[in-house]
């Protein structure tokens, strides 16, 4: 097209490569991080007011949930002080975002209720990040919340929806499994680390070798398992030993009674479906070094059916708690029934229970506490959100050791899944680390009905 002096010009508008971004916070996010407010970089961050009035009804309480309510409404209010919040208003954060929060009254038009035929929280959360969408076109609106089913409903609604991606694990396919099968290692090496008791030239058969990690060894019949610990620059060899009566029946079991055995690992995590030995082997482990340690406590994060709180139960805290505890006695008894009844080592496991020394301890109650000289075992730890494993973690004192068992797979916490829960979150953030140790057990053990369950169904 020729243009003259006479011909008005055109005007070429260029599209922006990347529109501005404001993600819009639903309350699952904020129980989940408090800090979740100032993780989007330069990028906007709105909470409609119903999130708001959430946090309020669950301010109170011992909870991780109650706290992270607490702190993130502290966070609100530190950064309103001298603002009012129908504005955008600066965040702490050095990319330059801000935050806003959406009000959405009753009276305005309902887009969210008029489509699914109900009133409810999350279809005013909706409609207040629809709301947002149509006053800045301009702006690409993103609603991120850990509810499954509410990002379907944004979805629905033409709404852009995304789950709460930090600490997330990068890559679920690559997860870590502790361990390495070494094939075609030389049979006079291997034979050297069974007469030598180990091996620092099988150890450079792995470039990528890990601190802390496991070994299998094998040519043609000729087998050995191993560990390497940057602190001896070797592969070590492990033997299928008994503790307390319970003796490994397989190489992954002897890798993790290997791992909570050892006096230089602190942070022991065992994967595994159900019947592969997790708890058994710790609480094994445990009784073996009970001269090492004052106590062993007992704990599993406890999600109630029916969404019932632990008050409904009679008794005091601990009878509260013992209902869910139910698996970690069994595993016990089964420990005792290795023994007469009037054998030594079945008479210890009933004066450690009688003096305290085996104890439980609901998980609500660690904040605020220092866990020195005992051995702090956390059963379905995939329970557990990130926060609330650093949280546990981090009260460990001097001579501690803490060790978390569970299956990533099977999450019973409605906002969690195999990428966002605290036991994946532990492995694929500490592998490798001096004092921390980690293995995947996949046989299981409890029975041939149990496998094929595992298996098939």
């Amino acid at each position: 097209m020729t243009l003259n002096a006479a011909s008005p010009k055109l005007e070429v508008t260029t599209p922006s490569l990347s529109k501005s971004k404001t993600y819009v916070l639903d309350t699952s996010v904020l129980l989940f991080d408090h800090n979740s407010i100032e993780r989007f970089e330069e990028n906007r961050v709105a909470i409609p007011i119903t999130v708001l009035e959430e946090l309020d009804q669950f301010k109170v309480g011992n909870e991780t949930k109650n706290y992270e309510a607490r702190e993130c409404i502290r966070i609100i209010d530190r950064l309103s002080r001298d603002h009012t919040l129908n504005d955008w208003i600066a965040l702490d954060n050095e990319d330059g975002g801000k935050l806003r929060i959406i009000v959405q009254r009753d009276t305005d038009d309902s887009v969210a209720n008029s489509v699914f035929g109900s009133r409810s929280n999350d279809h005013r959360i909706l409609d207040a990040a629809l709301k947002l969408q149509r006053e800045d076109p301009d702006t690409s609106v993103i609603l991120v919340s850990k509810d499954i089913n509410l990002r379907l409903k944004a979805k629905a609604l033409k709404l852009p929806a995304e789950d709460y991606k930090n600490g997330q694990v990068r890559d679920i396919k690559l997860r870590y499994t502790g361990r390495t099968v070494l094939e075609e290692v030389d049979s006079n090496d291997i034979r050297k680390l069974h007469v030598n008791g180990s091996s620092r030239k099988i150890t450079m058969l792995d470039p990528k070798r890990q601190n802390n990690h496991f070994y299998i060894l094998r040519n043609g019949s000729s087998s050995a398992l191993g560990f390497y610990s940057e602190s001896v620059k070797s592969i070590e060899r492990i033997d299928k030993e008994y503790a307390y009566g319970i003796k490994p029946k397989n190489a992954e079991q002897a890798f993790a009674l290997h791992a909570i055995m050892n006096p230089q690992i602190s942070l022991v995590t065992i994967c595994g479906v159900a019947g592969t030995g997790k708890t058994l082997l710790a609480l094994a482990g445990a009784l073996e070094q009970r001269n090492r340690y004052d106590q062993i406590i007992l704990a599993r994060p406890i999600v109630a059916l029916s969404n019932r709180d632990l008050g409904f139960l009679p008794g005091d805290a601990e009878e509260k708690v013992n209902p869910y505890m139910q698996p970690l006695w069994d595993n016990l008894n089964f420990i005792k029934s290795q023994f007469g009844e009037n054998e030594r080592k079945s008479r210890i496991i009933e004066e450690l229970m009688a003096e305290n020394k085996i104890t439980v301890c609901p998980l609500a109650f660690i904040r605020g506490r220092s866990l020195t000289n005992a051995i702090f075992i956390i059963d379905e730890a995939q329970n557990l959100t990130p926060h609330e494993v650093k949280t546990i973690i981090t009260r460990a004192g001097e001579n501690c050791k803490i060790i978390l068992t569970g299956d990533v797979r099977q999450i019973d916490t409605p906002y969690l899944d195999e990428q966002s829960n605290g036991l994946s979150y532990v492995i694929d953030r500490l592998r490798g680390k001096d004092l921390y140790a980690h293995v995947t057990l996949e046989k299981g053990e409890r029975s041939s009905l149990a496998n094929l369950a595992n298996t098939f169904l």
